[in-house]
Formats: structure tokens, sequence, C-alpha cells
């Protein structure tokens, strides 16, 4: 049977150049990395950002030079190009580290670096092994890529756990196909193995690789989008002054706990909170002077109350707490250790020292309900006779109701 000259050739011109390959991941690793430059800039809350801009020049510059590598003997490219893209991938593992909050060990980078460097110089210059070279960057390429993947696969909140969990499994995958082509390449007879063999191995790892770094960056890039918008969620839901959540941020928060202690059937404590002559303090003093008494009162609050809790400053020098779980007895200690701390409290301001006093007001959701109204109003009920009655003390709204 006659086969069709017309597909004579199409097995050679689905082959994959490796070389083409190196040359378009080259190019848009150096773009990628033009672009994190870019986004550095606008994120300068977010960590690691430059770090894994760092990392894409890197690795597209290594690249690039193991494209240059033509000629025979021309080994100098292989070995600065190889180091190039460990440098670029340990970099990367810094990046992930400083994103995620973790030490960054520059020592250990160092170190990889060192033995990367030395190892690429014995195959190339001292003892010269396509082989062996290929297998040692491998594993190395393998331990950092694993190393990124450990640090990204771990417990977070559900806003990044996608963006998180994908760039950790491109991470690992990447390590596992590293393993793969060092196992491979071992098992090949001897002599066999040169970066541009036409062997299945090549074309294969340098394809799934490339894609792999893209992927990792542009997942990286889906972490960032999701940290900022996650900031920018923080920002819009907090006071800018004082660090303590707005008021409306306050309601959706009660709403939330809402529904969960109707399902259990449990107390909830709200505490509102006011500064004692607060508008004296602005009038003798100045308002920047009143400003850093309302930051001292909300530090210290936030040094006092649980990771559960919930403070915010409900308007001008009035604040409320919400207690979750908590019955008017354990909120009504609470809010006397807290007047009692400010009592103490010295602010110093300028050649001035102030003392401020706070008054409370507490309410219980087991006496009020579960009607964020009620509840607040409750509590401003509390909180005025606390005022009336002298100021600086802790009245529970059951007490008089």
């Amino acid at each position: 049977m006659c086969k069709n000259p017309a597909f004579a050739e199409l097995p050679d011109a689905m082959d994959l150049d490796i070389r083409t390959m190196i040359v378009m991941t080259s190019v848009l690793t150096l773009l990628l990395s033009v672009f994190l430059a870019l986004a550095s800039l606008h994120a300068e809350g977010v960590r690691g950002i430059r770090t894994w801009a760092l990392a894409s020049l890197s690795i597209g510059l290594g690249l690039g030079l193991a494209f240059i590598d033509i000629q025979p003997g021309q080994l100098w490219a292989i070995t600065l190009g190889a180091t190039l893209i460990g440098l670029g991938m340990g970099l990367q593992l810094m990046g992930v580290r400083a994103f995620v909050g973790q030490h960054r060990r520059r020592r250990s980078l160092w170190i990889y670096m060192l033995v990367l460097m030395l190892g690429n110089l014995w195959f190339t210059q001292i003892s010269p092994d396509a082989t062996n070279r290929a297998v040692f960057n491998s594993c190395l390429f393998a331990l950092v890529n694993l190393a990124s993947a450990r640090a990204l696969l771990v417990r977070v909140g559900p806003e990044i756990r996608t963006a998180y969990w994908f760039t950790g499994s491109v991470f690992g995958l990447l390590g596992v196909l590293f393993v793969i082509r060092a196992v491979w390449v071992a098992l090949l007879p001897p002599g066999s193995y040169g970066l541009y063999h036409q062997i299945p191995l090549n074309p294969a790892t340098f394809f799934l690789s490339s894609i792999a770094l893209l992927a990792q960056t542009f997942g990286f890039m889906h972490m960032l989008h999701c940290r900022v918008t996650e900031d920018l969620h923080k920002l819009a839901a907090r006071d800018s002054l004082t660090g303590a959540f707005n008021r409306r941020s306050l309601e959706e928060e009660f709403q939330r706990l809402r529904a969960m202690h109707l399902r259990a059937g449990e107390a909830l404590s709200l505490v509102m909170i006011d500064i004692d002559h607060f508008k004296s303090v602005n009038d003798r003093y100045g308002h920047l002077a009143g400003d850093e008494v309302l930051r001292r009162l909300c530090d210290l609050v936030h040094r006092t109350i649980r990771g559960q809790d919930y403070f915010a400053r409900y308007g001008g020098e009035e604040f409320c707490l919400l207690l979750p779980t908590t019955r008017a007895s354990e909120a009504e200690l609470l809010a006397e250790r807290l007047r009692q701390l400010f009592e103490q409290t010295e602010i110093v301001f300028e050649d001035h020292v102030l003392r401020c006093t706070i008054s409370l007001g507490v309410a219980d959701s087991s006496v009020i309900g579960l009607d964020y109204q009620a509840m607040v109003g409750a509590g401003d009920q509390a909180l005025y006779q606390a005022k009336q009655t002298g100021r600086n003390r802790v009245v529970v709204h059951a007490q008089h109701d």
C-alpha cells in the first residue's frame, strides 16, 4: 500500500525543537520579570515580589545562555546558564517564604548556590561529563522546587487557598519532573546524553518544565492578586487612625456571630467604651493629643482581648467590643480590667503626660436577644448610666434594666 507523500514529513514537523522552546520560555520569563518589578511598585506592603522578579530575570538569562551554546567546547555558557537557572529557583524559594511570612534563610541560599557552582564547574571543566552534570543539576533543582511546594501547601484562609495550592502543586510537579529526569538520565547508556540530543527525554522534559516555569509565575501573580484584594478589603474594614474595625464591619461581624450563636445557643456580649472628658483633651492639648489617646486605648484593648473578640470604633471617642460565647459576668470582668489598665496608663505627648479614664457599658444577648440595634442600644444605655453616675466605671445593662 502506497503512503501519501504529503504526510511523509509529518512526524519530523511535529518534533519539538528544544532551542525554540528555550528561546520562547526565556523571552516570556524575562517579560514576566519586568511585569513583577512594575507590580512591586504598587504593592509595597507585600513581601517577596522583587525577589520573585529577580528570580524570573535570572531564569530568563540562564535559558538565554543555554541557547547560545552552539559550538562544541562552549561549556562556560552551560555552566553560567545552569547556575543562573538554579539561582532563579533559589530566589523563587526566597520569594515564596517572604510572601507567606516565613524566615528566608539566606545562608541556605548561599550554600545551595556554592554547591551548584562548584558542581557545574567540576562536571564541565575538571571532569567533563554531560550525564553526571544533568543528574546533579536535576537533583538540586528538584530539591529547591519541592521546598517551595512545601512552603505553599499549607493551611490558609479560603480567600487565598486556591492560589497557594495551585502554585505549590506546580512547584511539586516540577520537582517530581526533575527527579524523573535525573533517574532517566542516570539510566541512559554512557555517552548517549547531550543537552540537544534528539532523544525522547529532552523535548518532553523541556516542554513540561517550560510550561511549569510559566505556570509558577502566573500562580505567584494570582497569589499577589488575592493578597492585594484581601489587604484592600481589610483596609476598607478598618479605621485608618486607630486600626480598629469600623462601624460598618462591626455590624457585618455581629450578623455573622448572630447566626453562629443562634445555632449553638450561646450568649454574646457587647461592651460600649467611651473616653471620659475627651473633648477637654482636644480643647486643652489639641487634636493630635486626642489622636494619641485614641491610639493608646486601641493598643491596650488589642493587647488585652482574645483573638476571637472583635473591636471596632463606633464613632468619635466611642468604641464597641463584641465578645463571642461570653456572658455578662465574664464581660464585666474584662471591662473592669480594661478600665483599670487604661486608668494606670501614662500617655506622653510632647512635653505633657496625660492620664485619661474610660466608662464602659455591658449588654448580654441572653437578656437583650440577638438583635444588633437592641444590643447596641442596651450597651449605650449602660454606658450612659456609667457616665451619669460618675464616669470611670463599668455598668452592666441587666443590673438596672
